[in-house]
C-alpha cells in the first residue's frame, strides 16, 4: 500500500482510538473476556459498542484500518474479530525513521 493511504488509515481520531483499544484488549473490552477471551481479537460488536457510532462506519473504518494493514481479521460462526497486526506498526516506525 502506497505510504500516503497508510497515513490516510491513521488520519482520523475514531480509527486511533480503534487502534488504541486493539493494543491492550484486555483492559479496554473487559465484557468480552468473560464470554470469548481475545484468542481471535476483539468482537467487532464490542468495537461498535465502545466506539459508539454506528454498524456501517465501524465496519467501513476497520476495513480501511485492515486494507491499511494495521489490523487482521478472524471470522468464527457469524462473529468477526479483530486484532492489531504489530509488524505493521514496525514498519511503519521504520518507514518514518528512514524516510521521513
Amino acid at each position: 500500500m502506497e505510504h500516503i493511504e497508510i497515513f490516510k488509515a491513521l488520519s482520523n481520531k475514531s480509527r486511533l482510538q480503534m487502534l488504541e483499544w486493539l493494543k491492550e484488549p484486555e483492559i479496554n473490552f473487559p465484557e468480552q473476556l468473560q464470554h470469548a477471551g481475545f484468542e481471535h481479537g476483539v468482537c467487532v460488536g464490542q468495537i461498535q459498542a465502545k466506539a459508539g457510532l454506528t454498524q456501517s462506519t465501524v465496519s467501513e473504518y476497520l476495513s480501511i484500518l485492515q486494507r491499511a494493514g494495521f489490523i487482521e481479521s478472524t471470522r468464527v460462526g457469524q462473529w468477526t474479530y479483530y486484532k492489531r497486526n504489530e509488524s505493521a506498526f514496525e514498519a511503519l516506525s521504520k518507514l518514518i525513521q528512514s524516510n521521513l
